[in-house]
């Protein structure tokens, strides 16, 4: 039996769309532990305590009942009521039940178990400091405008107020049914007289205010948490999604929780009046994108849109549609160097918060990444081969091109053919690649290179969008010329990985190189998403595989960020030799690509087993690069975002990599390359969409090693089973 990790302190976390609760077990609040009601980037609710008449109730139990809903369960201890009378202990029964769903509605029951009618008040302590959530995170708490509060007797309602010249947030508490509730001391209180075995009962329903409107929110509370799962869509997106089946428990209890927490995530796109787009435009109501995770990243980051939307592409197409609308929507189409903003360039990150509004953050979008443009143009190809809908690839071509001629333009800032990164902005991102933490990127003694930087995935991600986006122009567009020379332009770079970026002692590439293109001679993961991408020889890709598994690099629970022989190693780091899931399935799928098969499998195993440890099989963020022992579990890096998108994500892909799926839609055709571990004997994939086709397909490991291949509904899709091959892409 393996051991059970909690990741992060024991708190309840809920969220829809851009709302966020969190909350102690016991229903509290406190705002000076990054607890409350978030919606779009604005805490509503810093506060909230419960009291029976002036006595805390005791817990029994809380749990989540879904992404958005919760039910706090509680007793009482002995005490004396309003009236003088002694409430005996465990005589009473108050059962909060909470739903998101533009606001909150809570549901409070409270019932009488003892023998004697009983005179007591329930008091909810509510608080509001509307703190943006980048001051919470910090915890640099900062109130910069004006608070006013008012009750209204007449309709049972609080609402609190804050403005901040134009930018202007609120909520509004109000109490519906049960009896009268009055407001003192920063509490609503409920007078009650309830007999024995009386059941009493009311709702309190916290309304947002966005500029003076009030958003409507769930007022129905009849089976409320049954309401709130009925009209929830994810049974919808369940019906159009690949169901997954395997011979390992832990590995189905992993996919399961994995597709369940990426649906979850889902958010619609809300365009700010800063962007480029208009705001009349918009995503169709169906198609939800992906936020990045929980709490801290309830938004829309283009990096890990796009990722996450490739790793689930043989999942559903549905993030990946509306991902790469969304983007070019918020695509640059001029010059705001505040904004790290160039045309053609894709958004790294969407805020709504106060400082984001009134321009102390530049985040209305900011561009402050590198890899998120080639991403997309890699995301658009990659759609491609799964669904091959000429239409919507066409409508996305001209925003294709502009990042292709960011890419070239702004992208290689001296023109040398490296991609190069550096921040133009007074408050931008020292580090513009995945590892965006200021302090990821580091020389062989720990300091900080100079910008521009150009890491060597960045290198290898721009020859596969290049190379991919031309496969399309040649097989969708017969537009050969035009793809032979992004063709050439993606060999041009490879040579130059090869000559400017290896690096002979090491047997692997530097992470990349400084403003004055020296080596960063730091011994990184940077280096095995060169084999995902294709972009490096044969050769060399073996011994970058065997670099990756040395005991520095490898914890044994997965590859490390950074090696532990660096002197800024730290396990409980962000990226300074943590261990990230999505880095290490990334990884995986490039060492199939290279032919590795074994080596990705022992990837996909540390994941499994990591999965495992954690409760729910759900795989955080990150986890610590701690060593694994046969007393040991993966250790939780505190402030994980739980759930994560591409975290979600990688579990999915990883059984893409197992398989070896490799779509081609517009020929009708899907290759399985598949190589199943002797602890994942059987795969099956039911409603797998290729085009405009579903299909059923079981793929079984044999005892010799080899592998059966059994089809089952099939609409015109031919099937290859190819022992022994490789997959040419990961996703």
């Amino acid at each position: 039996m393996r051991a059970r990790i909690h990741v992060g302190p024991s708190e309840l976390t809920f969220h829809l769309d851009d709302e966020v609760l969190i909350c102690q077990p016991d229903a509290k609040m406190s705002s000076n532990m990054q607890q409350g009601y978030f919606i779009a980037d604005t805490r509503l609710v810093s506060g909230y305590r419960l009291m029976i008449s002036r006595n805390l109730p005791v817990l029994i139990n809380s749990s989540p009942v879904t992404d958005n809903t919760g039910r706090f369960e509680f007793t009482n201890e002995g005490f004396i009521d309003d009236s003088g009378t002694e409430v005996p202990p465990h005589t009473l029964h108050l059962r909060l039940d909470r739903v998101l769903s533009r606001g909150v509605h809570e549901d409070y029951r409270l019932t009488n178990y003892s023998d004697r009618t009983l005179s007591l008040r329930l008091e909810v302590s509510v608080e509001s400091d509307f703190a943006d959530i980048f001051d919470v995170k910090l915890n640099r708490l900062q109130r910069r405008g004006l608070i006013n509060s008012a009750w209204d007797s007449a309709g049972a309602t609080l609402t609190n107020i804050f403005t901040n010249g134009s930018f202007m947030r609120g909520v509004q508490f109000q109490a519906s049914g049960g009896c009268l509730a009055t407001y003192a001391n920063g509490g609503i209180s409920f007078h009650i007289t309830i007999q024995p075995r009386e059941t009493w009962r009311t709702c309190l329903l916290w309304r947002p205010i966005f500029d003076g409107n009030l958003l409507p929110t769930t007022d129905s509370c009849n089976d409320l948490l049954s309401l709130a799962n009925q009209s929830d869509p994810i049974e919808q997106w369940m019906e159009d999604s690949t169901v997954f089946s395997t011979s390992n428990m832990a590995v189905n209890a992993a996919v399961d929780e994995a597709l369940q927490d990426l649906i979850g995530l889902r958010m619609r796109l809300h365009i700010p009046k800063a962007s480029p787009a208009t705001l009349d435009e918009t995503v169709d109501g169906d198609m939800w994108l992906p936020a990045a995770g929980v709490p801290w990243f309830v938004s829309i980051f283009g990096r890990d849109a796009l990722l996450t939307s490739m790793q689930a592409l043989h999942v559903s197409y549905k993030f990946a549609e509306a991902s790469v609308k969304a983007l070019s929507l918020l695509q640059a189409d001029s010059y705001d160097d505040e904004r790290d903003m160039q045309p053609g360039k894709i958004q790294h990150e969407l805020r709504r918060g106060e400082l984001s509004e009134l321009g102390l953050i530049p985040h209305t979008p900011y561009y402050g990444t590198h890899d998120a443009t080639p991403l997309f143009v890699l995301a658009v190809a990659s759609t491609w081969d799964w669904h091959a809908n000429l239409s919507q690839i066409s409508n996305l071509r001209q925003h294709v091109d502009a990042a292709l001629a960011w890419i070239e333009r702004d992208g290689d800032q001296d023109g040398d053919g490296i991609q190069e990164y550096a921040t133009r902005s007074r408050k931008g991102y020292f580090n513009q690649c995945w590892k965006d933490d200021g302090t990821a990127i580091v020389h062989a003694d720990g300091s900080l290179p100079e910008l521009p930087i150009a890491t060597c995935e960045n290198q290898g991600l721009v020859v596969a969008a290049k190379r991919s986006w031309a496969d399309v122009l040649e097989n969708a567009y017969g537009e050969r010329i035009a793809a032979q020379k992004l063709r050439d332009q993606a060999d041009r770079l490879s040579e130059i990985i090869e000559e400017k970026f290896f690096w002979e002692d090491q047997g692997t590439y530097y992470l990349g190189l400084d403003g004055k293109k020296r080596p960063i001679e730091s011994v990184a993961s940077n280096a095995g998403h060169l084999l995902l991408y294709g972009s490096i020889d044969q050769d060399r890709a073996k011994s970058v595989a065997a670099r990756l598994f040395e005991a520095d690099m490898w914890s044994g629970w997965g590859i490390r960020t950074l090696s532990s022989d660096h002197p800024s190693y730290n396990p409980f780091s962000y990226q300074l030799g943590s261990v990230w899931p999505h880095d290490n399935v990334l990884i995986a799928a490039g060492l199939r690509r290279y032919g590795f098969d074994s080596e990705a499998q022992r990837i996909a195993k540390a994941m499994f087993d990591a999965s495992e440890c954690f409760v729910y099989h759900r795989l955080p963020e990150l986890f610590a690069g701690l060593q694994r022992d046969l007393g040991s579990f993966p250790v939780q890096y505190l402030g994980a975002n739980v759930p994560q998108a591409w975290a979600s994500g990688a579990v999915l892909q990883l059984l893409s990599v197992l398989l070896g799926l490799e779509a081609n839609a517009s020929e009708g055709m899907l290759r399985i390359s598949p190589a199943l571990p002797d602890w994942l004997e059987r795969v099956t994939l039911s409603g797998l969409p290729i085009g405009e086709n579903r299909i059923d397909i079981t793929v079984e490991r044999l005892s010799d090693d080899s592998h059966r291949l059994n089809v089952g509904r099939n609409n015109r899709v031919q099937i290859l089973l190819d022992e022994g091959g490789s997959p040419s892409f990961g996703f």
